[in-house]
């Protein structure tokens, strides 16, 4: 298989977060033996763009997996869960379209304490660490499955 085998979608929104996210993310990746070659890295505005960028991704051959990285906080208006829940549902549908791992680690959280908790630099509980590990496991579920 042609490199890349992984790709990450991060968004710029709140990219305090997304930036440890990532970090953590790529680390892990490195200490689970997948190269930084392996691994395609693309920027999004935000969460809602996520979707179309992870199926047009997944659609790519030489994609295992792809996984969504940011976070969406909670503001004073409805469009947080607006925004939170139709990333979560798009991501899915992205998910189930192509037969494909998309690993859904998009934070939505009421405050930016809640979200640094989730993206400590350094801390393995990570949850861009933890999505790198997601799409491995998947990754080779999926292909015990087919046999």
């Amino acid at each position: 298989m042609k490199k890349p085998r992984f790709a990450i979608v991060v968004g710029k929104f709140n990219a305090f977060i997304s930036e440890r996210l990532l970090k953590a993310c790529r680390d892990e990746f490195l200490r689970q033996g997948v190269s930084d070659s392996e691994v395609r890295v693309v920027w999004v505005p935000g969460a809602f763009e996520f979707p179309v960028t992870a199926l047009k991704l997944a659609e790519q051959k030489n994609i295992q997996a792809v996984i969504c990285l940011g976070a969406v906080i909670k503001g004073e208006t409805l469009h947080y869960d607006l925004v939170a829940r139709e990333s979560a549902r798009g991501i899915m549908d992205v998910a189930l379209k192509t037969g494909k791992p998309v690993v859904f680690e998009v934070l939505a959280a009421d405050t930016v304490k809640l979200c640094e908790a989730r993206s400590k630099e350094g801390d393995r509980d990570n949850k861009g660490a933890s999505a790198a590990r997601v799409a491995l496991e998947m990754v080779q579920t999926l292909n015990n499955l087919r046999g």
